[in-house]
């Protein structure tokens, strides 16, 4: 499969089991050599993964995102928002996505002309991490989609596994096996995107 095939087959796919097509062990392996191979700003290096499996992945979604929404959320209005929040648990796994704050801070200080533009450069680099992770998930036939629950839930998600404080929370990447591929999407043509100027 070449680059454009894997970039094309990749898609947000909701209905997902917890069955993967690769060992568990395999996937780590993909997300850590994504991560590293990645470019960042100035070679920062400050985009972060944890990845969550089995039980603490439900604990995720089971528990601190519904028990978070629970109580905002109109009583009327839960039922589908639990009954989302269900799908996501039946995923394989979640992986974190966030921005260690401290490494961005010190690359503003070591090259002030550019400070102000250092948080969008990083938030570009970890948004370079999601898709190629995601990418290579789509290569090997897993299925995932990208959530945002995020600062909602960020004190208890550190709290609970350890996190530290200067990594910032960015989104939640939900991943499985395909119980039903994605359907069809309407993408606008290149020439209503792209210019070429010769």
């Amino acid at each position: 499969m070449n680059y454009l095939e894997i970039i094309n087959r990749r898609r947000s796919v909701y209905t997902l089991t917890d069955r993967l097509p690769i060992s568990e062990n395999e996937l780590v392996g993909i997300v850590e050599e994504t991560v590293v191979a990645t470019p960042s700003p100035f070679n920062v290096q400050s985009g972060r993964a944890v990845i969550l499996l089995g039980e603490q992945h439900k604990l995720l979604w089971d528990g601190i995102v519904y028990d978070t929404l629970k109580a905002i959320v109109p009583e009327g209005a839960f039922e589908n928002t639990a009954a989302k929040l269900s799908g996501f648990a039946a995923g394989a796994g979640t992986i974190l996505f966030l921005e260690d704050q401290d490494a961005v801070d010190g690359l503003k200080e070591r090259f002030p002309t550019y400070a102000a533009a250092f948080d969008g450069f990083a938030a570009h680099a970890l948004g370079m991490i999601e898709v190629n992770v995601w990418n290579a998930l789509a290569e090997q036939g897993i299925g995932a989609n990208l959530q945002h629950y995020n600062p909602l839930i960020d004190d208890m998600v550190k709290s609970r596994w350890g996190i530290p404080a200067s990594w910032t929370l960015a989104s939640e990447m939900v991943f499985g096996g395909i119980a039903r591929p994605a359907g069809p999407i309407e993408k606008l043509p290149a020439s209503e995107r792209v210019r070429v100027i010769r």
